[in-house]
Formats: structure tokens, sequence, C-alpha cells
């Protein structure tokens, strides 16, 4: 089966009525776990941003408590399976100040893991690699939460 184009997708889908798009979107849901979760954010989240961002806060700071840390080989595994859900998350929202508050969150909760992450070179570059992506993201967004954004960035990097 050919995989039909986003374009030819959104074409035929302004042919269908509100009974067959709703029923599309509940075997979309139905159908992967991730089409789930955007569904949720979309119907439930999206209009309240700052419990979005709460909650994804809490549940990271959850998972970096029930890292395994005997070893650096399962704290590197647990720290980018964090660090893939976050992306997931921001991906769901599209939003450039939603992206550098999570991921300062990631940056702040990886500094303050014991053992420290100083200690392996796969988690610095990690690490800095989040650092780099918050300063690019934070150039796109209004000077205001820049400026707040930098502050926030500099105490980071101490």
């Amino acid at each position: 089966m050919k995989t039909a184009t986003v374009t030819e997708l959104k074409r035929e889908l302004k042919h269908c009525s509100q009974e067959e798009l709703l029923e599309l979107c509940l075997q979309l849901s139905k159908f992967k776990k991730e089409n789930k979760e955007l569904l949720t954010y979309k119907l439930f989240e999206e209009s309240n941003e700052e419990n979005f961002i709460e909650g994804i806060k809490n549940e990271v700071e959850e998972l970096f408590s029930l890292i395994n840390v005997k070893s650096y080989h399962y704290i590197k595994k647990s720290v980018r399976k964090i660090l893939r859900l976050i992306k997931k998350y921001i991906r769901y929202s599209k939003k450039k100040e939603t992206e550098v508050e999570l991921l300062i969150h990631f940056c702040i909760q990886l500094k303050e893991m014991k053992p420290s992450y100083n200690k392996n070179i796969s988690l610095i570059n990690i690490y800095n690699r989040q650092i780099i992506t918050i300063k690019k993201v934070i150039t796109t967004l209004h000077e205001d939460l820049q400026y707040d954004y930098n502050l926030e960035l500099t105490q980071l990097t101490k």
C-alpha cells in the first residue's frame, strides 16, 4: 500500500462529513498510543499550557528519581529515554516557550542528579546539546521572554 501525502489526505478529508471525521479520529486514537496522547493534548491540555508543563515537569522529576544509578550505562539509557519523552511532548505543543521550559527543567534535573553527569562524556554531551538547543530556541522568542530565559540559562551554565 502506498501512503498518501499530507496534501492528498487534507484534500480527501474536506469531503468527509462530521460523523466520518469523528470516526476517523477515534480509529486513529485506538490504533496508536501517540495518536491518543496527541488527541488528549489537543482536547484537554492545549487550553491550559501551564498545567501541561507542570504535569510534564512532575513526570520528569519522578523519572529522574527512578533512575538506576548503579552504573553510567543505565543512567545514560534512562536519561535518553526521559529526553525522548520530553521531545515528544514538545512536538505535541509546538510552542517555543514550552520547549524552553521543559528543556531547562531537564537540564536542571540532570545537573542535580547524583552521581554527577560530569563524570561521563555521553551525559556531558547530552547536557551540552540541550543547552545549545535552548539557546537557539530562545533567540526566536519575544525580547522579554529572551531576557527571562537567558537569566535561567546563565544559572544553569555556572
